[in-house]
């Protein structure tokens, strides 16, 4: 499984990938280029996903450059960092830290 130094290392080599879901995502959300670099940067992996196909993927949770939280599931393979969505974390769904999954009611 890759760290989130690896996704820096990539990120700054420009070995990044942005799939069209992730290009409808943050259009559809209004979340910019920015606030999704300085999330990556200030942020780290709060769910590893090491049996996703085609390579595996992490969730990262950091803060955009407005300071608001922000989720961004990326992949890593190939040499690449492959961006697949980005959202700000839902209340609905996520404990006060935006770290911790709500359980959904029984």
């Amino acid at each position: 499984m890759f760290t989130i130094e690896d996704v820096h290392a990539l990120y700054n080599e420009n070995a990044v990938v942005l799939t069209q879901h992730f290009m409808d995502m943050i259009t559809k959300r209004g979340i910019s280029f920015k606030g999704i670099k300085t999330a990556i940067f200030s942020g780290e992996i709060i769910e590893p996903y090491p049996t996703d196909y085609p390579h595996p993927s992490a969730l990262i949770l950091g803060d955009t450059d407005d300071n608001k939280p922000l989720h961004v599931v990326v992949g890593v393979g190939g040499g690449r960092a492959w961006l697949i969505t980005s959202y700000y974390p839902d209340s609905e769904k996520w404990e006060s830290d935006n770290k911790t999954r709500k359980v959904a009611p029984q």
